[in-house]
């Protein structure tokens, strides 16, 4: 099976503490984090990064935390977010990030069932709190004298305990090793293009493995600059960007599905002359798209470098699937973006779309050093996707019952239900645990519907889910649907329709897109919903809601 190419040597795969003091020998004086303020950036040198871990581990010192035991951080993206993490490491101790949207409850939830010793945060309620709200100052340098050596690791010591939101049940802490991380850093080393100095753009928080690994991770493994954002509001991350000209940015899809909408709304204000001149780059840019893809990006310049993005090399969306036509957009203006797949279970990334051949109705090619099967494949190659590697997670936390369930041998069974095509790359088509089959024995992946119908300007949101009829007594699919309320009323303008109403427009529309689809995977009927579905914190929705019979929120 082909994997992602390798453009680079393998190095040797350290613990954290080592990895990052190979980078403070070799690097100290490089930018390892910055945050822009009212007074411009705020910075910190690898070698001021060293400072502040030494005095945060020999406050935990101090406070007789020892290797394995376990800490929590609770709290929002910040330089004292990271000095905290990496603190802990330093002593050997065992990190808990805690998603800072969770209520108290949950939060006492996660700290009782991983037996924290302190919880770093700002709230109150618990055994033992540390406030790192409060701004780090790096006073005097730390004399060679004070400097407290770094534990002795081993890779297969634990170094984080990350609990999955999930959509049932108790969330399921996933223990992940040194191993687990540092060699997955070292297959995006291996295979992506970073290097020291370069900018990250750190939006996503750092409690996701997702952004703790390409965020953080892998630019302290070559020396880069970790650009933390201010916030989610779109004028703060468009200066941050404007101001740092970041080279990766990770990001979700609901945030890039926002982003491209946002891109077309301001195209369609333009008038008159720029109207005409957008028309001519549109038409300019489709015919270098055809020759080859993405080629027609350059008639676009203009909209990247107005975002501060002319300098991206990867927009990396990873965490739920792109939708198609967001990725279509994003090629068509020229920005690189590589859809990845992973699970906090494996690290998280078990493949990427390449570069230089993206295919982002695939996840794409596997990393190299991981090896993925589909268990058990129907007629179509359609089975549950499987991977082993060294960045495969260790055990759930105090949950062998658990554990043992998703493990085959040394496989573990995502849960994800895909197919491998002739040329190897990888394609998700829904949650095993969603598929739905129907009386003559087909098998339909709602996701891939969703995705389908989604494309639709009037559609925000949707869920398709299978329910029985009240008249009739048959099993049908349903869609629930967020429509986009602003795009019905202009679709009404349009028509010159004074008051339109979204179930009768939306019912045409489906019935429209319904004719694309084969028979047993079409929509019978609709729900309407007037506010956005309910979601996990990885703002993925929470499907069961609508799964149960009669049940709508």
């Amino acid at each position: 099976m082909k994997t992602l190419k390798q453009i680079r040597n393998p190095r040797e795969i350290l613990p954290i503490p080592a990895m990052l003091e190979r980078t403070i020998r070799t690097y100290p004086h490089s930018v390892a984090m910055q945050r822009l303020t009212t007074l411009g950036w705020e910075k910190w040198s690898y070698e001021d990064l060293l400072d502040l871990i030494i005095k945060r581990a020999s406050e935990l010192k101090s406070k007789h935390i020892e290797k394995g035991d376990r800490i929590a951080i609770y709290g929002p993206n910040s330089p004292e977010w990271i000095v905290t993490y990496l603190a802990i490491q330093w002593i050997g101790a065992i990190c808990v990030p805690i998603d800072n949207r969770l209520s108290l409850r949950e939060v006492h939830y996660l700290i009782k069932d991983s037996g924290s010793k302190i919880l770093f945060s700002s709230i109150d309620g618990v055994r033992e709190v540390i406030d790192i709200t409060a701004p780090i100052d790096i006073g005097e340098r730390v004399s060679e004298g004070q400097i407290l050596e770094r534990a002795e690791i081993s890779l297969d010591d634990t170094a984080a305990i990350l609990y999955t939101s999930g959509t049932t049940g108790a969330p399921k802490g996933v223990v992940l090793t040194h191993k687990n991380l540092m060699s997955n850093a070292e297959m995006l080393y291996q295979t992506m293009e970073f290097y020291h100095d370069e900018a990250f753009y750190a939006l996503l928080p750092f409690h996701h493995v997702f952004s703790k690994t390409i965020n953080l991770l892998a630019p302290i493994s070559v020396g880069g600059t970790i650009v933390i954002a201010r916030s989610y509001k779109s004028n703060e991350i468009k200066e941050d960007c404007q101001k740092s000209k970041p080279v990766i940015f990770p990001i979700v899809p609901l945030i890039l599905e926002k982003f491209v909408e946002g891109i077309n709304r301001e195209l369609s204000k333009l008038k008159g002359p720029k109207k005409i001149a957008f028309g001519l780059m549109e038409g300019m840019a489709s015919l270098f798209n055809s020759v080859k893809k993405g080629s027609g990006g350059r008639f676009y310049s203009s909209i990247r470098e107005a975002l501060g993005l002319e300098n991206l090399r990867y927009l990396v969306s990873g965490g739920a699937a792109l939708p198609n036509w967001v990725a279509k957009s994003l090629e068509k203006w020229g920005f690189p973006i590589l859809q990845g797949y992973g699970l906090t279970e494996t690290s998280p990334v078990i493949s990427v779309c390449p570069p230089e051949d993206p295919r982002n109705e695939s996840i794409g090619l596997v990393l190299p050093g991981l090896e993925v099967k589909i268990i058990k494949p129907e007629v179509e190659g359609i089975g549950e996707i499987a991977v082993r590697g060294p960045s495969v997670f260790k055990e759930f936390w105090n949950n062998p019952k658990a554990t043992k369930e998703v493990f085959e041998g040394d496989w573990f069974k995502t849960g994800d239900m895909g197919y491998i095509d002739d040329d190897s790359y990888l394609y998700v088509t829904g949650r095993k645990k969603s598929v739905i089959v129907t009386k003559g024995g087909k098998n339909i992946y709602p996701e891939e519907i969703e995705s389908y119908l989604s494309a639709s300007p009037l559609i925000e949101e949707i869920v398709v889910v299978q329910q029985t009829n009240p008249n009739t007594g048959s099993r049908e699919l349903i869609a629930h649907i967020y429509p986009n309320y602003e795009n019905i009323d202009h679709f009404g303008e349009a028509l010159d329709i004074e008051e339109p109403e979204p179930h009768k427009i939306l019912t045409e529309e489906i019935k429209k897109l319904n004719k694309e689809l084969a028979d047993y995977k079409r929509i019978r009927r609709i729900k309407l919903r007037d506010e956005e579905f309910p979601k996990t914190t990885t703002s993925k929705i929470k499907r069961y809601l609508f799964e149960e019979e009669g049940l709508e929120i």
